[in-house]
């Protein structure tokens, strides 16, 4: 038999797949629906590197599995091409946002297709496209018209030296990333999204999706629902009040001093009463120049400034408390103003103790009692806040608003949309730190659609999550001029039935898309009121030594380079074999050796296979590797087919069923291999088109167990044994498998203990 050869196999069965498009997914098919979802990618200009195609081969290995399940499975892909990265790449290097987005997504477009991921290009999307963007307008102009999009002067980062402003994300220590200058907070015009007004349902309708715990406690910190108390502290010697909110009402005896935000507004109305207002306006201007993200951070030290001459009235103990600004108070949660109960509440107890203040323990009162003794009254809070939705740039999608002298801001009628971006030259960032929009005069100029007289359109674009908001209804119907999908078809594929994502994007991008669909269900052109049935997340690849990979740290990794030294197959199932899919892993070019060896053996062991009967138990194989991709344990399953491939390795004969089912089960992991080896075995059609093994469960339960492989008190990995198995077998079985060798490489083993049916365990030194 000749010699494996990624590279004539892999290019053989990549040109078939284009022509004869297996991967499409059929509108209305009688089948089961199955919709699996991955974040589309934003195309960035250096290419794929080896950690971004692990999300696209874990959801690839299990749409290969559901359409051999017989389901119908809809597995889309697209750009997220608009944004800040594009437009600062573009003037770095002065090739135009619009080229540098089509250069990059042909480059990835062809990483990706390389990798043999299956999915359905004939729905591919991307944001920046103007067929694409004028529905992102048009979601825009419903929220408008419902009251949803608002503009308002809101406190942004502003960087002095490239003069726009930054995402608290862009700025670390009151500095830009981008170009380490100094940064403050500027009041600016921006347009707002009224998602406030979709907090509780946000946060309640969690119950009624399968989300991974840890990514329903993120939305609901972000979300920061809160029930509690808002009461009024009258200001000694003024007519004015302070209204604070507290979660704990019933510890206000044992409030000793009160912290308002820097930037509250009584600061400024008690100007002349306060003694050392020019240490509180330096304090003030120094809260300028920090972010939200430094301002609240854990463990941080507590600093303030007393308002000297300003006392408040603790209305349960009628004593006078003195009042502080501290940086760790933001205006825009609860009131802007805490009462502080150094007793009861650590933050408060760190600031007390800092500044000398009395902390009283007192006598906790029933929380209803107190709220009607201080005329307080019982609200519920949240920490979500308006979502500042413009940005002063130029690569995003123009808001289709025109603002009038005589009508106000007035709506883009729908039939002129999309508004296309205009093709400017001169697309830097302008000194007044408008967008460079507004040099396109005679685009910016135009006449009033409600009194025809002269106005100007919005040159604010929106922000690349606009885009990213709503794609996945774009896929259930892409070519649709009429609607950004139709009824039935959103019918038929919605909701999605499984998202998988970073965990970075499992609070705001998660956030927001369900904010988006909750709207377009209120307006009753979504027929679900979620957007995703679940929702997982994978863990990183990282660099070798585990630092994250970066070019300018010069450690990143191409794939392109691993592919035509090693293999697509086999770079695909070192990423789903190198470690747990929901864990940060380290990158090793010598231990994707291993898999490669592995392919070689199913290659191999084609010349054992004759028209035999069944030589080997494949029932527990069979229903192991399955549940594995189920629960995503891709390292597991692979395992799996490694002891069964040593079994194979082993006999001097294979049956032909049997290998038939291996190259069915390796299929989705390995599917270039796969493909060529069927054919070469004379199975019928295509490997792709074969139904997913059936197993015995009785016999899995009498033929084996699988049993954990834990090493120094983490779990490794498994290996599959007999229930009858002596324990020096099992023993010696652990110490072969090849995660084991990986993990204990260059290390002593000192102990092998195994608890029958359950575990082995291994203790290194």
């Amino acid at each position: 038999m000749e010699k494996y050869n990624h590279k004539k196999i892999e290019k053989k069965w990549q040109e078939k797949w284009e022509k004869d498009e297996p991967y499409k997914a059929e509108d209305f098919s009688k089948k089961e629906k199955s919709y699996l979802l991955v974040e589309f990618p934003y195309p960035s200009g250096d290419g794929l590197h080896v950690g971004h195609p692990r999300p696209y081969i874990g959801m690839d290995v299990i749409a290969r599995k559901r359409r051999a399940e017989g389901k119908n499975v809809l597995f889309p892909i697209g750009w997220d091409a608009f944004g800040l990265p594009t437009e600062n790449y573009a003037l770095k290097t002065g090739i135009h946002p619009r080229e540098v987005t089509k250069q990059n997504t042909d480059n990835f477009r062809r990483q990706i297709k390389m990798l043999g991921i299956s999915f359905d290009w004939s729905r591919e999307i991307n944001t920046t496209d103007p067929k694409y963007y004028k529905w992102t307008q048009w979601i825009f102009l419903q929220m408008f018209k419902k009251g949803l999009a608002y503009k308002a002067s809101v406190a942004i980062n502003w960087c002095l030296s490239c003069k726009i402003g930054l995402a608290n994300e862009e700025v670390v220590d009151g500095h830009c990333e981008r170009c380490g200058g100094e940064t403050e907070k500027r009041q600016k015009e921006q347009w707002m999204l009224a998602i406030t007004k979709y907090a509780d349902r946000l946060d309640k309708d969690l119950d009624d999706v399968d989300y991974l715990e840890p990514i329903k406690i993120q939305q609901r910190n972000w979300i920061g629902k809160s029930e509690g108390a808002e009461i009024s502290f009258d200001i000694k010697g003024r007519d004015e009040k302070i209204d604070v909110f507290t979660t704990r009402p019933d510890t206000i005896f044992g409030a000793t001093y009160m912290v308002l935000a820097p930037e509250h507004q009584l600061v400024q109305k008690l100007k002349e009463q306060i003694t050392n207002f020019d240490e509180v306006e330096k304090y003030i201007k120094d809260t300028k120049k920090k972010t939200e993200i430094e301002r609240t951070a854990e463990g941080k030290e507590k600093t303030g400034v007393e308002l000297k001459g300003v006392k408040v009235i603790n209305p349960a103990n009628k004593e006078e408390i003195p009042v502080f600004i501290a940086d760790y108070v933001m205006v825009e949660y609860g009131t802007g103003a805490i009462m502080a109960v150094p007793a009861y509440d650590e933050r408060d107890n760190d600031f007390a103790n800092k500044f000398n203040l009395l902390i009283v323990e007192s006598n906790l009162v029933d929380k209803d009692e107190v709220i009607k003794k201080v005329n307080g009254k019982k609200v519920v809070k949240y920490k979500l806040r308006d979502w500042v939705f413009s940005r002063q740039r130029y690569w995003g999608e123009p808001i289709p608003i025109i603002h009038c002298q005589k009508c106000g801001s007035v709506a883009v009628p729908e039939e002129d949309l999309p508004i296309e971006l205009p093709e400017i030259e001169d697309y830097k960032p302008t000194d007044s730190g408008e967008s460079p929009l507004v040099k396109a005069t005679d685009w910016v100029n135009v006449k009033c659609p409600s009194c025809s007289g002269e106005a100007k359109r919005e040159t604010d674009v929106m922000p690349n999550w606009a885009g990213s908001s709503w794609y996945y209804l774009r896929y259930a119907d892409s070519d649709n001029d009429e609607a950004f999908a139709d009824e039935k078809n959103l019918k038929y594929w919605t909701p999605v039935d499984w998202y998988n994502g970073g965990m970075e994007h499992t609070t705001l991008h998660l956030l927001y898309s369900r904010f988006w669909h909750k709207f377009l269900y209120d307006i009753k052109v979504v027929p679900t009121h979620e957007p995703y049935q679940k929702r997982t997340s994978h863990g990183l690849i990282l660099a070798e030594g585990g630092e994250k990979m970066s070019k300018s740290k010069g450690n990143v990794v191409n794939p392109d380079e691993v592919v035509e030294n090693f293999g697509a197959d086999s770079l695909r199932l070192y990423e789903m074999f190198m470690g747990p899919f929901d864990q940060a892993i380290a990158w090793s070019t010598d231990n994707i050796v291993g898999v490669r060896r592995f392919i070689e053996k199913v290659w191999r062991i084609n010349e054992k296979v004759k028209d035999i009967k069944s030589n080997i138990a494949l029932d527990s194989t069979i229903k192991k590797v399955g549940e594995d991709i189920e629960t995503m344990k891709f390292n597991t399953a692979i395992s799996t087919l490694m002891i069964l491939v040593n079994e194979m390795e082993k006999k001097e004969e294979i049956a032909k069923e049997d290998y038939a089912s291996l190259l069915v089960l390796l299929a989705p992991f390995a599917p270039h291999t796969a493909e060529e080896l069927w054919e070469k075995l004379g199975g019928k059609d295509s490997v792709l088109s074969q139904k997913w093994p059936e197993y015995d469960e009785i016999k899995t339960i009498e033929e084996t167990a699988q049993i954990a492989i834990q090493i120094d008190g983490k779990v490794r990995g498994s290996i599959e044994v007999s229930v009858d198995e002596t324990e020096e077998k099992v023993k010696e079985k652990a110490l072969r498998d090849e995660n084991v060798k990986k993990w204990t490489e260059g290390k002593n083993v000192e102990k092998v203990i195994y608890i029958k049916g359950k575990i082995v365990s291994i203790v290194t030194s």
